[in-house]
């Protein structure tokens, strides 16, 4: 897995979770969003989002965003992450 191609691709999609709501991220606690990104490489990722309560239940939400090849990689993935405040703050991890 080519690190610097997959961490750009990574958090370029990362961005994309950035600007939703709280409330938002309450429903991605019970849900995995995972899906394949093509890189201009031709390389395909496979790119998992998840959020967890970052300690109690209504408070703040912690984002993390994982992407593999799906080689070697996979048991291994790089990974990045964010936390959301019950006001609507992003704050980088």
């Amino acid at each position: 897995m080519n690190k610097d191609e997959a961490r750009k691709i990574l958090r370029s999609e990362l961005e994309k979770y950035r600007g939703r709501s709280y409330d938002s991220f309450r429903t991605l606690i019970a849900e995995l969003d995972a899906y394949e990104v093509q890189s201009p490489s031709g390389t395909s990722y496979q790119v998992e989002i998840q959020a967890f309560w970052d300690g109690k239940p209504n408070s703040n939400i912690r984002v993390i965003g994982g992407i593999d090849d799906g080689g070697v990689s996979a048991f291994r993935p790089l990974t990045e992450s964010f936390i959301v405040t019950p006001d609507g703050d992003v704050v980088d991890d």
